[in-house]
């Protein structure tokens, strides 16, 4: 059986926590950051959990974790 290549758009975007689970940035927080309230932009500085439904195609594309 060979090796499986981990998917590295995966890879480089995913951080693994240490009971297994996957976050990732959010997404808007690049520019267009005056019209948004400080609230907002706090909210997105912080790392968020891969949703449930995500899972299984994180797993596909990360066969060995991070």
């Amino acid at each position: 059986m060979p090796k499986l290549k981990t998917r590295k758009c995966a890879a480089k975007r995913l951080k693994q926590t240490g009971t297994g689970k996957f976050r990732h940035h959010k997404a808007g927080a690049r520019h267009l950051k005056t019209c948004k309230n400080a609230k907002r932009k706090r909210r997105l500085r912080q790392d968020a959990a891969v949703s449930a439904s995500e899972n299984s195609r994180i797993k596909a594309a990360l066969p060995y974790g991070l």
